[in-house]
């Protein structure tokens, strides 16, 4: 039987945890879904990752008003993705805040990723037609980005590409809490159809350099102490690493997408195949993989019809 298309049939609906990490920083996590960062200064919010619709945004506010009345000024994007940032109007916040590179990702393909992913993920887009359009920045930023809520300092930094161009993370340096948008995940798969497989891992390693205490992946749990944090920037590596490795070692051998993506199926599925949305991430990545090691140095824009294609060659 034919599987479903991506996450279409995902519909169960997951536990939410708000968890606090430190003096100013929560984690707004639901088992494997995407993840929402909260810091919560002296005189004002800050929101890393959006949620993927302004009425979902809602549960994270009503949590934040759980713990403080201070206003939300500040959304920032770790990247692009349209499951990350089109609830950003649902916040109220003085500023939506991204890297330059972010920006140009979404002037270049923000209508077609939104598109798109609405389509590979039914449930996560609840309330859809609450979405005003497309997210944009209102700062940009090149490099790294300092910003003070009363005395507590927020580094928002590029530290190199991997899931995208135009990936920030979001540090506490005072706390060393590090919000990592979707360069890091924990028992969950790394979507890497907009990746730079190259470059991800000594991103990886600029973050291990920071040596943070507590970490809020992408998805998966929040995480606590260096061993857990340690484990997690371990696995995103493995299984980036050895996805392109196994793919390049096909288009070298001259291979075919559909041989090479049933090789590397083989391959890593014993190892990932239990963590959440393997069987949706893996065709996304196998594609962009193969891209990669066949000479495009940057990934083509997924549309819903190229979403389609694509699966219909090679998950089927």
């Amino acid at each position: 039987m034919t599987k479903a298309f991506a996450s279409r049939a995902d519909l169960a609906e997951k536990r939410v945890s708000f968890d606090q990490l430190s003096p100013h920083a929560y984690a707004y996590t639901a088992e494997g879904d995407p993840n929402t960062g909260i810091v919560v200064g002296d005189n004002a919010v800050l929101v890393a990752d959006a949620q993927a619709t302004p009425v979902m945004a809602q549960d994270v506010v009503q949590r934040i008003r759980g713990v403080t009345s201070l206003p939300v000024r500040y959304v920032v994007l770790t990247h692009y993705h349209a499951v990350r940032v089109l609830g950003a109007s649902g916040y109220g916040a003085q500023e939506i805040i991204a890297s330059e590179d972010t920006y140009d990702l979404i002037v270049e393909r923000g209508a077609q990723d939104m598109q798109s992913e609405i389509e590979r993920f039914p449930r996560l887009f609840r309330a859809v037609e609450s979405v005003p359009g497309l997210t944009w920045p209102t700062m940009t930023f090149r490099g790294t980005m300092t910003l003070w809520l009363g005395k507590l300092e927020v580094k928002l930094m590029q530290v190199g590409r991997g899931h995208t161009k135009g990936d920030t993370i979001v540090w506490l340096p005072q706390e060393r809490v590090l919000f990592s948008g979707d360069l890091v995940e924990f028992e969950a798969t790394p979507y890497a159809g907009d990746a730079y497989f190259a470059d991800w891992p000594h991103t990886l390693d600029a973050l291990a350099a920071l040596e943070p205490e507590k970490l809020v992946p992408g998805r998966g749990p929040a995480l606590s102490g260096r061993a857990a944090i340690a484990e997690a920037l371990a696995g995103t590596r493995a299984f980036v690493s050895e996805l392109y490795a196994a793919v390049s070692s096909g288009v070298r051998e001259g291979k075919d997408m559909k041989s090479i993506y049933k090789s590397a199926y083989e391959r890593l599925n014993p190892k990932y195949g239990q963590w959440v949305i393997f069987d949706h991430c893996l065709p996304f990545d196998v594609t962009r993989a193969y891209d990669e090691a066949a000479g495009h140095a940057h990934p083509r824009i997924w549309t819903a019809a190229r979403d389609q294609e694509m699966w219909q060659a090679l998950a089927d």
